[in-house]
């Protein structure tokens, strides 16, 4: 017997069908909620791991290969650029295909590829394995949203995305972690290898678990057109955040990407005015609080990305933490992300996101403020305070932002509401580093200058002012080769005093996006469509 459940629009006027979802019948284990909360996780997991556990990998991989500083960058630029610009489309594709076919394609495809790059003897082949890794972490990503939403019923829905968002957060935290023990301990291959159990379990499981649900009023075609100028868009705006570090945010070459990115945004917008079945319904953004989601899940992760980025450099390089111990700092915010989150998911379910998503952006706030205040003798005990009330503000958010985004959807949009999210995390994560990359390297060009001759040290050609300030601005000492003991102490307190420097007006930065970020999460309402999701049979 076919269950159908109609679901409203996004809102009076909107042009947007009345949907229906189809589902089979669920039989046994198929179906079940929380076992397809378990199988998507263990799929997510994957791609949220592979963000941050290959940084650690990277310098082995460059002196394996024989690879040039540059050549490893593309490690994890092809990767965020591939899975970025792919993101919504690969959720229109679920929409249309059904988010199991998608999910278990993504699933397998990643696993194969993560395979592929242990394979590899030269670092062509990697990156382009790499590209594939972020392509098939596109399709899973908002299939497994679009299953989570077809799944639960409302009332259980915002306690699976926090369990979800758990997920993906402690998978982010702790790749460094689990990195730096497999490359420290097996080899750097094994950082791949390990996907491929781990993809053959999620598609094992997904086979027996997961039930295909799809809305009568589904896409049947393709807008072919609009995927082509989204995804030119998408990729001007990330290959211009990835490059203006190298660049420089006042060189043409920067501005000439973003000034095309716009065209292509708005060229896009235009045409899907007047197609039939567009790739993102514009009427879709005539939800506010859908919009409002949108917007915070950038906010949010332009403070959070941009933020952590310089943590991990603060503690290898100045503190001369090693990696693994640099992840153990970080357990706080892993801890509190992981405890965090499915309380925040039943907070949201009693209360609404409105409060606990401004009050996790008001924490987000204060975390970075604090983080400005670190110096380069701050203790351990003092640095987890921060990165605890980090990782207590981020989750309500990362729980709450997602709950919106899809939640106000209608349910035969539900993958690309997915992409959205999944797109406006990755752009608000590049922008984030990017920016405050910028702030830092402003900050320390300024400063070093004067640091360094206020020390009494020899006075610096200007290429050689150069090169020091590119390395302080990721906490390297650069103590020349033979120097004084004595010398090299000097250097070194300059270096790490004019890194965080540079860190702390960052973390400043970083504050005040999030303070903005408070305002626009009122903004938010629970979604308007959530009761779409299946019923509540199994739970």
């Amino acid at each position: 017997m076919t269950s159908q459940t109609t679901i409203d629009a996004t809102g009076p006027g909107d042009a947007l069908p009345e949907a229906s979802l189809e589902s089979p019948p669920a039989a046994g284990l198929r179906g079940h909620p929380w076992l397809t909360l378990i199988t998507v996780a263990v799929g997510v997991m994957m791609v949220a791991l592979d963000g941050t556990i290959v940084a650690i990998a990277n310098p082995t991989i460059k002196e394996d290969l024989g690879a040039t500083f540059a050549d490893v960058q593309w490690i994890t630029n092809g990767y965020f650029l591939a899975l970025a610009v792919t993101l919504i489309t690969a959720g229109k594709l679920g929409d249309r295909f059904g988010h199991r076919q998608t999910f278990l394609i993504g699933v397998t495809g990643f696993a194969a590829a993560s395979g592929a790059i242990g394979l590899s003897h030269s670092i062509a082949a990697v990156v382009t394995f790499r590209v594939f890794q972020g392509l098939f972490g596109a399709l899973l990503m908002p299939a497994a949203l679009g299953l989570l939403r077809a799944t639960f019923p409302a009332e259980k829905l915002n306690m699976a995305i926090g369990i979800w968002g758990m997920v993906i957060g402690a998978s982010t935290a702790g790749g460094p972690i689990l990195g730096g023990v497999l490359v420290e301990h097996v080899n750097w291959q094994s950082v791949f290898f390990i996907n491929v159990p781990v993809g053959a379990l999620a598609l094992l499981l997904g086979l027996l678990i997961l039930l295909d649900h799809r809305a009568e009023s589904a896409p049947r075609s393709f807008d072919l057109l609009g995927i082509a100028l989204l995804s030119g868009a998408m990729f001007c705006l990330v290959w211009a955040l990835i490059k203006a570090p190298t660049w420089g945010w006042g060189d043409g070459k920067t501005w000439l990407f973003i000034a095309a990115s716009v065209v292509f945004f708005a060229v896009f917008s235009f045409w899907e005015t007047r197609v039939e079945e567009p790739l993102i319904p514009l009427g879709l953004f005539r939800s506010i609080p859908l919009s409002a989601g949108v917007v915070l899940m950038v906010l949010m992760a332009i403070a959070f990305m941009g933020g952590l980025f310089f943590v991990t450099f603060y503690l290898q390089n100045v503190h001369g933490m090693s990696p693994i111990n640099a992840g153990l700092h970080l357990l706080p915010l892993t801890g509190m992300m992981i405890v965090g989150s499915p309380l925040a998911g039943a907070a949201i379910t009693k209360l609404g996101p409105r409060i606990p998503l401004a009050g996790g952006m008001a924490a987000t706030a204060v975390a970075m403020y604090g983080m400005s205040t670190l110096k380069a003798g701050t203790g351990s005990g003092v640095m987890s305070i921060w990165f605890a009330l980090l990782g207590l503000g981020l989750a309500p958010v990362m729980v709450g932002a997602t709950e919106v985004i899809v939640g106000n959807a209608p349910m035969e949009l539900s993958g690309v509401a997915g992409g959205l999210q999944q797109a406006a995390m990755q752009i608000g994560g590049s922008l984030g580093t990017a920016v405050l990359g910028a702030v830092m390297a402003s900050k320390v060009d300024g400063d070093l200058a004067g640091n360094w001759t206020g020390a009494g040290l020899p006075q610096l050609t200007p290429d050689q002012l150069h090169k020091a300030s590119e390395a302080v601005q990721v906490g390297v000492a650069p103590v020349p080769k033979g120097v004084p003991e004595q010398t090299a102490a000097k250097i070194t307190e300059v270096a790490h005093h004019t890194f965080v420097s540079g860190m702390s007006l960052a973390s400043l930065v970083a504050a005040g996006v999030a303070a903005v970020a408070v305002l626009v999460a009122l903004l938010t309402k629970r979604g308007a469509n959530a009761e779409a999701g299946a019923g509540a049979g199994h739970i």
